[in-house]
This record gives C-alpha cells, sequence and structure tokens, in this order.
C-alpha cells in the first residue's frame, strides 16, 4: 500500500503479540472484502474480526492497525487505482508468499461474506468471476518449487490480478453498499 508505511512483517508480529488466529495475509484480505461488501465498514469490526482479545492491544499495536486499516479503505477510495494488498516482501520464500497470497484470498472471500452478500456463489458478471478465481486462488499452496524466474513472474502477475480484481469488486459492489446504507459515504 503506497501510502501505508506497513510492512507485512511489522503487521504479522503485531497480529502474533496480540494473540490472532488470522494469518497477517489472512487478516489484510479480510479487511479489503468487508470494505468491498460493507458499508460502513468500521476499524473496530475488523479488529473485532480478527483480534480475540483486542482489550489487550497495546497502544503502538492499536496504532499499527490503525494504519493498516485508514490505508487501505483510503486506497480503494483513490482514483488512481492506489490499493495493494499487503502480503509478504518479495525477498521471502516463493513458497510462503504463495501461501500468503492463497490466505490472502481466503480472507477476502470471507469479509465480502460479512457483507449484504447471501450466496458468493450465486455473484455473476465480473464479481461473480472474481469470486470463483479468489477461489480457486485460495485453494492453491505453495510448493517446494525453485524461485526461478518463470514462478517469480507467475506470482507477480496473480498479485497484479488480484490487485485490480479487488479493486473491480470494491467499484462494482458500490451501488450495494449506497443502497444498503445510502448514506455511504466513500472514502477520498
Amino acid at each position: 500500500m503506497p501510502n501505508c508505511d506497513i510492512r507485512f512483517r511489522d503487521f504479522e508480529d503485531v497480529l502474533a503479540a496480540a494473540g490472532s488466529h488470522a494469518d497477517a495475509a489472512e487478516a489484510h484480505g479480510s479487511l479489503c472484502g468487508a470494505l468491498c461488501s460493507v458499508a460502513p465498514y468500521r476499524m473496530q469490526d475488523w479488529i473485532n474480526e480478527i483480534l480475540p482479545e483486542a482489550a489487550s492491544l497495546s497502544e503502538e499495536s492499536a496504532a499499527v492497525l490503525e494504519r493498516v486499516f485508514t490505508a487501505t479503505a483510503k486506497s480503494f477510495g483513490e482514483q488512481g487505482m492506489e490499493f495493494e494488498p499487503l502480503l509478504p516482501d518479495d525477498d521471502q520464500p516463493l513458497n510462503g508468499r504463495a501461501n500468503a497470497l492463497a490466505l490472502w484470498c481466503t480472507g477476502f472471500l470471507y469479509g465480502l461474506g460479512t457483507g449484504q452478500i447471501a450466496d458468493l456463489d450465486a455473484l455473476n458478471g465480473d464479481v461473480g468471476e472474481i469470486v470463483r478465481d479468489f477461489t480457486e486462488i485460495s485453494r492453491a499452496a505453495g510448493d517446494d518449487a525453485d524461485a526461478d524466474e518463470s514462478n517469480e513472474q507467475a506470482y507477480a502477475e496473480l498479485v497484479e490480478f488480484i490487485r485490480v480484481a479487488a479493486q473491480v469488486v470494491f467499484e462494482e459492489l458500490l451501488p450495494l453498499r449506497s443502497h444498503v446504507y445510502p448514506a455511504a459515504q466513500r472514502l477520498h
């Protein structure tokens, strides 16, 4: 996320210290999915989802989560397609990054399902196709394949697909968010 100075590892550390049951990629994916389907989606809603004991958050941890939440919400509202999924750095092993990408998609689908959409499988059009693609990606598992150039390229293409697809879902579901909550506001 260009407007967020949070590194994946730092976010992961905050969640682990707070006793989160969600992996960092999954937690960020769930935030993104919920922002697409729930309006207004508040930071406290997200924290309640990912942390069993939110009251035990340190001030520093709460600040990190707030920066992730704010930067993510803001990036969806940007006109320049600024959104980026929060994933491990490229210097991490490819299989770990691929697993994180699968977990991010799992989280996104979970977050999307927390909104007003009764049946994700019944969605059609671009959003339905994206949901089906994310479902397939969520089932993928990184193997011990070498981090050769073709595998790195395939991973980079999947990350870019997810980045753009999440923005498409956000835009396509704007009428749903506006209809359910007429006073919903877009973040700019």
